[in-house]
């Protein structure tokens, strides 16, 4: 097989994992000394930083002042798990899914909790009908689909005046998309997506209308502990203001503490927004002008500008899935890309992390790699047969 010529320059860091992702550039193992370790997370120290992640969360996203901010446990899952089981069956629900996460939220409410939910489900690459969403039902989906690089283009499609709520996973889209607070009831997110920090803690956002449910609404069924928001029909404040409902890790949250001060160095949310899109546009170009590889996502207005999930539509390969993890092992082979296989129940494909703590310099370095990459590849299937 006739060598490849490799080209000259790497990406100054190979960390396109779409989770957890990339640290912020200017992170070190010094931005945590700081951290309130050894003590009470109920010391004076730790509530004090517990409400700094709280309300810079508040600042960074714009969220109303009148919606309450949690730090929740178990990552992102945790969080909309509170939300589902704490408030739906009070109403209809409907379930909109396109991607694995989404699937799963389908199946916890359908199988777990055993409701008659109306199911939308789409193909990767596609969005479901949502013009012919029923608001007067509560409306679960995510924001982005973090497994096939598709997100809803904007709120425009939730009406100000509905009946139900909306309860949005929004854990890659948060810190890079805009999101519209005021069509949104129920926001959840990770902080180790695309603010890069460590895992294992959520966040959980709720309007003044999720409050009224949870203090209005009991569920027919059981609620463990760290699902619980309410005492004696009234929002447990605490769980809002820094009072978390189990012990969070004080080291996590100086790391999330960190995050946020580099992103208000970079210009805040819309500084993240510009830094995602100019990433997604590095790869948009590659890809414009090459007709081996293609976005998973069909439409280009539903493109994620995170999570940006790529197929090879070479007429050569018979077995996509082998040659794309061919792909992505010689790319991590090699120190320049890793983690960038396409997720196990998605696609066959690739999947490069596009939020605002990559460099655009790293995914404009990436792209003749991926070039180099591919022709190897193929190459390798020429010999072979």
């Amino acid at each position: 097989m006739t060598d490849i010529q490799k080209p000259a320059t790497r990406p100054g860091n190979p960390r396109f994992s779409s989770g957890p992702c990339a640290k912020p550039p200017t992170w070190t193992l010094d931005a945590l000394s700081d951290a309130a370790l050894g003590r009470s997370h109920r010391a004076t120290v730790g509530k004090d930083k517990l409400k700094a992640a709280i309300e810079g969360t508040r600042e960074v996203l714009g969220i109303p002042a009148d919606y309450k901010i949690g730090i929740v446990p178990a990552s992102d899952t945790g969080a909309v798990e509170m939300a589902l089981w704490s408030l739906l069956g009070a109403r209809g629900v409907e379930m909109l899914a396109w991607e694995s996460f989404g699937a799963g939220w389908v199946t916890d409410v359908t199988k777990q909790l055993k409701l008659d939910a109306v199911t939308k489900v789409a193909e990767y690459g596609e969005l479901p009908d949502l013009a012919s969403v029923d608001f007067s039902n509560d409306v679960v989906f995510t924001w982005n689909g973090t497994t096939s690089g598709v997100r809803v283009p904007n709120g425009d499609w939730i009406p100000a005046d509905r009946e139900g709520l909306t309860i949005c996973d929004a854990t890659s889209a948060a810190f890079a998309m805009d999101l519209p607070w005021d069509k949104l009831d129920v926001t959840t997110f990770s902080w180790q997506k695309v603010l890069g920090g460590e895992a294992a803690h959520g966040i959980l956002i709720l309007s003044p209308r999720a409050v009224e449910r949870l203090e209005s609404y009991t569920p027919a069924w059981p609620l463990p502990k760290i699902f619980r928001m309410t005492k004696g029909g009234k929002l447990i404040e605490g769980i809002f203001t820094g009072a978390t409902i189990n012990t969070p890790s004080m080291l996590a949250v100086e790391d999330y503490l960190f995050a946020l001060d580099w992103a208000r160095s970079v210009g805040g949310l819309q500084g993240l927004i510009h830094r995602a899109d100019a990433n997604t546009k590095a790869i948009a170009d590659f890809v414009e002008m090459r007709d081996w590889v293609d976005f998973l996502a069909h439409d280009p207005a539903t493109l994620s500008n995170t999570s940006v999930c790529l197929k090879f539509t070479d007429d050569r390969i018979t077995d996509g899935a082998t040659f794309a993890k061919s792909v992505a092992k010689r790319l991590e082979a090699e120190g320049v890309a890793l983690d960038i296989g396409a997720y196990r129940d998605a696609p066959a494909g690739l999947r490069i992390w596009c939020g605002g703590t990559v460099e655009t310099s790293d995914v404009e370095a990436l792209m003749p790699w991926l070039d180099w990459a591919f022709e190897t590849e193929i190459a390798a299937l020429t010999q072979a047969a």
